[in-house]
C-alpha cells in the first residue's frame, strides 16, 4: 500500500517538485482580459462590474477561477478562452491500393487555436494500404572479397523479384555499387593499380571507383539482370569502405535513382566491411565537406575524391528526409558495427548475410516485414515554443517517448492511432504550420497553429458603470476622450487639483495613499504587491492580503484568510496566525486520555511541559537520571530474583511494572551494576502520577546479556609469563651472538683489505750500513811475480 501510495505521488509530482494539478496564476503587469489569459493556463478573467474593492487595481480581476470565485466572482462572469481544433480534410483511409492515390493517413489537414499552456489533444489514424508500391536499391560493396557475393547476386534477379512480387504487385528495383575514394591512402593510386586494383589477374576486374549508379528503378526483371551482370569486382587498400558515400548519393539523387512519389523505398546495402565516416577524408587531404548534394555524373559519384565522407547524422536527416529505409545487410562480423549505426538511423534494420550471400532474398523479406510492422509517427521541426507528444493506441505501443509515437507489429490493412497533444507556451504573432507523418510514408498531415490570446466578453453598450463617459469592456472602464479614472469619473483639467487630493491623505498625512497608490480623481488606485500577486487597497491603500502573519512558512498556517493584514481563522483554530487547533487531542498521551501525561498543559495543540520533561508528551525527562538508580534494586529483584530486596520484592516494588524484552522501545535507557557487579541493561519511563505516587514501567533484556566480571586464569598467567622469560632470554642470546660474529667478520674483512694495500718501499733503510772489509797484500805488485 505504501509502495502504492509513493507512485501516485510521483505521478502528480511536475519536474520542479510540484504538483502538476496545483492550480497557480501568475499575475504580473496584468493591464487588461487579454494579459490575464496570456499569463498562464490557470489565469482567468473575471468581468463582473463590481468586482474590485475600493482602490484595488483591475489585476486583481486575473486569478484562478477557485480564486476568483472565493472573492465573490459569479461563475457566469468569468472568462476562460478554450481552446479549439477544427478539421479542414479528412479524406477516408484507403483499403487497397490505386494508381489515383491511396490515403493511409488521416486526417489530412486541421487547424489549431490553442490557448497558451493549456495542451489540447486530437487524434491521428493510420491503417497500412494493401498492395502499396515498393521500391528496392540494392546498393552492393564490390571490394575484392564480395566476390563470391557477387556472383550469387548475379543470380538472384529473378528471386528478388519475385520475393518482392510476393509483398506488392507494384515492386520496383535498381542496382548501384561502391568501393571507396581512389585517392591514398584508400585505394593505391599507381596508375596500373587504378585500372586493375584486384591481386588476381585470371579473373576480370573493373577499375577503382568510389560509386557507381548501375541501374534505376524498374521493372523489368531482365534489364536488372543483364546490367547486373556487367558487373565484376574491384578493390581498395584499407578495410572500411565508402559506404556512407554510396547512400548519401543514392538518397538524394530521387530523379537519378527514380524513386517514385508513392512507394514505400529501401536501400538494402550490403558489404563485408564497415564504413568510413566525415573527418576520414583528412587522412587524404579532403577537408571540404560533405554537401548532401546529388554529384552523380553518367552514373558516377564525381565527387567522391573532393569532398568528405558524410556524417552518420548527416545521412540520417536524408534519409528520413526522402522516407527512405535502409536494410543492411551485412556478415556476422559487421553485425555488432552495423547495429550500433542502425540505432542512429531512425528505421532501419540488419541482417545477417551467409558467407556467399545465398540468402539475401529471404533477409530482404524479414527485414521489410520488420520495418513495415513497425509504425513511428513524427513531427518535422516545431514552431518556436509549441511541444508535441504522442500516445499510441494500438495492441503492441512502443516504448513511451515525447517526440515520437511507436506501434509495433501492425499487419498491412489494420487501422490504428494516436492522440497527439500539442501545447503552446506562449502568444504567437501569427499562424504557423508543420507537419505530421509517418516515418517512411509520404502521407503527411498538415497542422496550422495560431493562439488564443483575446477576450471576447460578449458586452452590451452600457454607459452606466463608467458615468457616462466610457463603455464597459470585459468589466473594466474604457474612458471617451478627456476623462480618466476606475470609472471615468474624472474630467482632465480640473481646476482644484489639490481639494481632489486631499480624500487621498489619510488623517492628515501629507503622503498620498500611503505611498502605495496613485491619486486621481480623489481616489487612491492602489499599485500591486512586489512579488506580482494581488494588489492593496483600501480607500488610502493602507490593506492588503499577503502580509499577514506566518506559521510554518504558510500564511495564517494554512488554516485561514489574510485580510487586511489580519488572519481570520477557520473553524477550529485560533492564535494570530490561526496556528493553534482549538482541541486539545494533540496533547493526549498515546493510548491514554491523559493531557500531556498529567506533568504539563496544552496550549495551541502542543504540551508544554513541566521543568524536566520533554514535547511532545512530556513523558521523556532529560533530568530524571535518579529513574535508574533509585529503581535499580527493583529491577535486581524483580528481573534476576537478587539482591537487597530479594526478600522483600513483591512488598518493596509494586510502584514498578516489569517485562522482559530483547529490544528497547522505552525512552529512558539504563546501565547500572546490581549487587554481584554485573552489569544490567534495561529501560525504564515514569507513568502517569496517581495519588501522588509516581509509577514507572521498566522493559529489561535476558539474563544471559547481564554482563558480569571475570576472573582471570592465574596459572595460565604464570605458565605464560615463564614462557616469555624463555623465549626473550633465548632471543637475546642469539642475537648476541649474531652480533659479535658479525663484528669479528667486519674486522678481520679490514685486515685482509689493509694487507693487501700496503707498499713496500724499495730503497734501503738509512739506519742499515752494509759490513766493508778492505784487505791489501804489501807483496802483491799485480804482475807475474813469484
Amino acid at each position: 500500500m505504501e509502495r502504492c501510495i509513493f507512485f501516485l505521488v510521483l505521478l502528480l509530482m511536475g519536474r520542479e517538485g510540484s504538483c502538476q494539478d496545483e492550480e497557480i496564476c501568475s499575475k504580473t503587469a496584468i493591464n487588461s482580459c487579454g494579459d490575464c489569459i496570456s499569463s498562464g493556463r490557470y489565469c482567468v478573467w473575471c468581468k463582473q462590474p463590481d468586482f474590485t474593492q475600493q482602490g484595488e487595481q483591475d489585476a486583481a480581476r486575473c486569478d484562478t477561477r477557485s480564486q476568483l470565485e472565493t472573492k465573490g466572482c459569479r461563475p457566469d462572469q468569468i472568462i476562460s478562452p478554450v481552446s479549439n481544433v477544427s478539421v479542414v480534410e479528412d479524406a477516408p483511409l484507403s483499403e487497397s491500393f490505386s494508381q489515383r492515390g491511396s490515403v493511409q493517413l488521416s486526417p489530412q489537414e486541421i487547424n489549431l487555436k490553442l490557448r497558451p499552456g493549456l495542451p489540447t489533444t486530437f487524434t491521428v489514424r493510420f491503417k497500412r494500404v494493401e498492395g502499396f508500391p515498393v521500391d528496392l536499391y540494392y546498393l552492393m560493396d564490390l571490394s575484392n572479397s564480395m566476390k563470391d557475393d557477387l556472383q550469387n547476386v548475379k543470380n538472384l534477379g529473378q528471386n528478388l523479384f519475385k520475393a518482392l512480387n510476393d509483398i506488392t504487385p507494384h515492386a520496383k528495383i535498381g542496382f548501384g555499387a561502391f568501393v571507396d575514394k581512389t585517392v591514398l591512402p584508400f585505394t593505391n593510386t599507381n596508375k596500373d593499380k587504378l585500372q586493375w586494383p584486384c591481386e588476381e589477374r585470371d579473373q576480370y576486374c573493373q577499375k577503382a571507383f568510389g560509386y557507381r549508379h548501375v541501374v534505376s528503378i524498374t521493372s523489368d526483371s531482365e534489364k536488372f539482370k543483364n546490367e547486373v551482370e556487367k558487373q565484376n569486382i574491384s578493390g581498395n587498400l584499407d578495410s572500411p569502405e565508402g559506404s556512407l558515400d554510396a547512400m548519401m548519393q543514392a538518397a538524394v539523387c530521387v530523379n537519378e535513382i527514380g524513386w517514385r512519389n508513392s512507394s514505400t523505398r529501401l536501400i538494402v546495402l550490403t558489404t563485408d566491411d564497415a564504413f568510413h565516416m566525415a573527418g576520414d577524408g583528412k587522412l587524404a587531404g579532403i577537408l571540404e565537406p560533405n554537401d548532401e548534394e546529388c554529384h552523380l555524373v553518367n552514373g558516377l559519384y564525381e565527387k567522391s575524391n573532393e569532398m568528405d565522407y558524410p556524417s552518420v547524422g548527416q545521412l540520417a536527416t536524408q534519409l528520413e528526409r526522402n522516407n527512405i529505409q535502409p536494410i543492411f545487410a551485412v556478415t556476422k562480423e559487421m553485425e555488432k558495427v552495423y547495429t550500433e549505426l542502425s540505432k542512429m538511423i531512425p528505421k532501419s534494420v540488419v541482417g545477417v548475410l551467409s558467407d556467399n550471400s545465398d540468402n539475401v532474398v529471404e533477409l530482404i523479406k524479414d527485414a521489410y516485414n520488420s520495418l513495415s510492422s513497425k509504425v513511428i509517427l513524427k513531427h518535422d521541426d516545431l514552431p518556436k515554443g509549441v511541444k508535441v507528444t504522442y500516445t499510441p493506441i494500438c495492441p503492441h505501443p512502443g516504448p513511451p517517448g515525447d517526440t515520437t509515437g511507436v506501434c509495433e507489429k501492425v499487419g498491412v490493412a489494420k487501422e490504428i492511432s494516436f492522440d497527439v497533444t500539442v501545447t503552446a507556451d506562449s502568444c504567437m504573432e501569427k499562424p504557423s504550420i508543420f507537419y505530421i507523418s509517418p516515418q517512411g510514408i509520404e502521407d503527411k498531415l498538415k497542422v496550422t497553429i495560431s493562439t488564443h490570446c483575446d477576450c471576447d466578453c460578449n458586452d452590451r453598450p452600457d454607459t452606466t458603470g463608467c458615468n457616462g463617459n466610457g463603455r464597459l469592456t470585459c468589466g473594466t472602464c474604457s474612458c471617451d476622450g478627456g476623462w480618466v479614472g476606475q470609472k471615468c469619473e474624472c474630467a482632465i483639467g480640473d481646476k482644484d487639483e489639490s481639494a481632489m487630493k486631499a480624500p487621498c491623505r489619510k488623517n492628515g498625512s501629507l503622503t498620498e495613499c500611503e505611498g502605495r497608490g496613485d491619486c486621481q480623481c480623489g481616489r487612491c488606485l492602489c499599485h500591486h504587491l512586489e512579488q506580482g500577486g494581488s494588489s492593496y487597497h483600501g480607500a488610502h491603500c493602507e490593506c492588503d492580503d499577503e502580509h499577514c502573519e506566518k506559521f510554518q512558512n504558510r500564511l495564517c498556517g494554512g488554516n485561514g484568510k489574510c485580510g487586511c493584514g489580519i488572519c481570520s481563522c477557520n473553524e477550529g483554530w485560533e492564535g494570530s496566525a490561526c496556528h493553534c487547533a482549538k482541541s486539545d487531542a494533540d496533547c493526549r498521551t498515546p493510548g491514554t486520555t491523559s493531557v500531556c501525561s498529567g506533568r504539563g498543559q496544552c496550549e495551541c495543540g502542543r504540551c508544554k511541559c513541566d521543568s524536566g520533561y520533554q514535547p511532545p508528551f512530556c513523558i521523556e525527562c532529560d533530568s530524571c537520571d535518579d529513574y535508574c538508580v533509585t529503581n535499580k534494586d527493583c529491577i535486581e529483584c524483580l528481573a534476576y530474583d537478587n539482591g537487597p530486596l530479594k526478600k522483600t520484592c513483591a512488598d518493596s516494588c509494586t510502584s514498578v511494572e516489569h517485562r522482559e524484552v530483547t529490544e528497547f522501545t522505552l525512552t529512558k535507557r539504563c546501565k547500572q551494576k546490581d549487587s554481584k557487579n554485573c552489569w544490567m541493561f534495561y529501560s525504564i519511563e515514569q507513568l502517569d502520577s496517581e495519588n501522588g505516587t509516581a509509577r514507572y514501567r521498566a522493559e529489561v533484556k535476558p539474563i544471559e546479556t547481564r554482563e558480569c566480571p571475570v576472573l582471570p586464569n592465574f596459572a595460565l598467567i604464570i605458565l605464560g609469563a615463564v614462557v616469555g622469560v624463555a623465549v626473550i632470554g633465548l632471543f637475546i642470546l642469539v642475537l648476541a651472538k649474531v652480533l659479535i660474529t658479525l663484528n669479528d667478520r667486519r674486522e678481520f674483512k679490514k685486515f685482509v683489505n689493509e694487507s693487501r694495500n700496503v707498499k713496500w718501499a724499495e730503497d734501503a733503510n738509512p739506519m742499515f750500513v752494509k759490513a766493508t772489509i778492505t784487505t791489501e797484500n804489501p807483496m802483491f805488485t799485480g804482475g807475474d811475480g813469484e
